[in-house]
């Protein structure tokens, strides 16, 4: 979770070029996709929605009026994007996760293979939560983002959004104290 720098100037632009979009895309490209990965449980759907969100960003930039961080316009935008996928008749729904970060220690095998085990286990476990659980879950774990402003992109509360984070934990830590009997 990296902190990223609000480009303030985006604020009313009427149109972007080229380097401010791959600037974006280098800055917000993962949290992008892995958000739209945590929605759609597919690795290729995120890729494309994200490369679609970056897409429309570049046409609707005159839109962004600043009303909200930029971070949070743009995950509406990929948010809107995945559900429409998900509502789409060919989705299949496929939880294939390749989510291993690569060890900066040198390791044991044995180590190594129970590390990422109980990472996927946990991830699973993540993946496995209701949508309205998991989004805020990995909104707020994955990409840091407040509770008002998870609130602010997806339509809540500040207080349901605190209550839905809360269940979340719950549900996780009882499903991984099941695992470990």
């Amino acid at each position: 979770m990296e902190s990223h720098v609000e480009p303030q100037y985006l604020t009313n632009m009427e149109r972007m070029g080229k380097t401010e979009l791959y600037n974006l895309m280098t800055q917000y490209g993962d949290d992008v996709r892995t958000y739209a990965y945590a929605i759609t449980r597919n690795r290729e759907q995120a890729k494309d929605i994200a490369q679609e969100a970056f897409i429309k960003v570049y046409q609707n930039i005159g839109s962004f009026k600043g009303q909200s961080s930029f971070k949070t316009w743009l995950f509406a935008i990929a948010r809107n994007l995945a559900i429409n996928e998900l509502r789409s008749s060919y989705v299949r729904r496929m939880v294939l996760f390749e989510w291993v970060k690569p060890d900066k220690m040198a390791e044991s095998a044995e180590a190594a293979f129970m590390g990422k085990q109980s990472e996927l286990e946990l991830l699973n476990i993540v993946m496995g939560l209701s949508m309205k659980h998991r989004e805020v879950l990995v909104l707020h774990l994955e990409h840091g983002m407040t509770k008002a402003e998870i609130g602010q992109l997806l339509g809540l509360s500040e207080g349901t959004v605190k209550s839905r984070l809360h269940r979340a934990r719950k549900i996780v830590e009882s499903k991984w104290r099941e695992m470990e009997r």
